[in-house]
């Protein structure tokens, strides 16, 4: 009997070796990110016209330590209304270039565009709002990524070749149906 109560504690504690070890390599490569966020409150709309259905408002306070970098991601939906409550906020897009939020400033993150966001030398906390079809998540990583053109003139003069999200275009007539149609 003790032999047997000595190989089931022995198996026990392999068995939990190996499950920490599983969770180690799972670890490993994975960029883990400081920045927090507080849910302000969630609300079901029942019918939200641009959606043919119901949609779900989400508002958040997302806060990102100094120096950190988020990763590429894009809201879908309406995109996101972002005010920048404190510090200083640049958000680059996937497509090249950057634009500079300072406290007090407020912008659209446009649906299907793929950016990410980096704080200053101080903290910064932003406060969202977020409209998306029921069941939809209001923010998905992705790969860096041009994504999805927001008007037509992105489409001209060769432009539609850079954009690969959601999909990319065979001619600037496809960008351009897609910029109209939204598909």
């Amino acid at each position: 009997m003790k032999n047997h109560v000595i190989r089931a504690l022995s198996a026990t504690r392999l068995n939990s070796a190996i499950a920490a070890g599983r969770v180690a390599v799972l670890l490993v490569g994975v960029t883990v990110y400081a920045a927090t966020s507080t849910i302000h409150g969630t609300g079901i709309i029942a019918y939200y016209e641009p959606f043919d259905g119901p949609a779900t408002m989400t508002v958040r306070s997302l806060f990102i330590k100094a120096n950190e970098v988020l990763s590429w991601h894009q809201h879908p939906g309406i995109g996101a209304y972002t005010i920048v409550k404190t510090g200083t906020l640049t958000v680059e897009d996937g497509c090249g270039g950057h634009v500079v939020y300072p406290q007090g400033t407020a912008f659209v993150e446009p649906p299907g565009r793929v950016h990410r966001g980096s704080a200053g030398a101080v903290d910064v906390e932003t406060v969202q709002t977020f409209v998306v079809p029921k069941g939809t998540p209001f923010s998905q990583t992705v790969a860096q990524a041009c994504g999805a053109p927001q008007v037509v003139d992105e489409c001209k003069h060769e432009g539609w070749i850079n954009f690969n999200y959601p999909r990319r275009f065979e001619s600037q007539d496809d960008c351009m149906h897609y910029v109209k149609s939204g598909n």
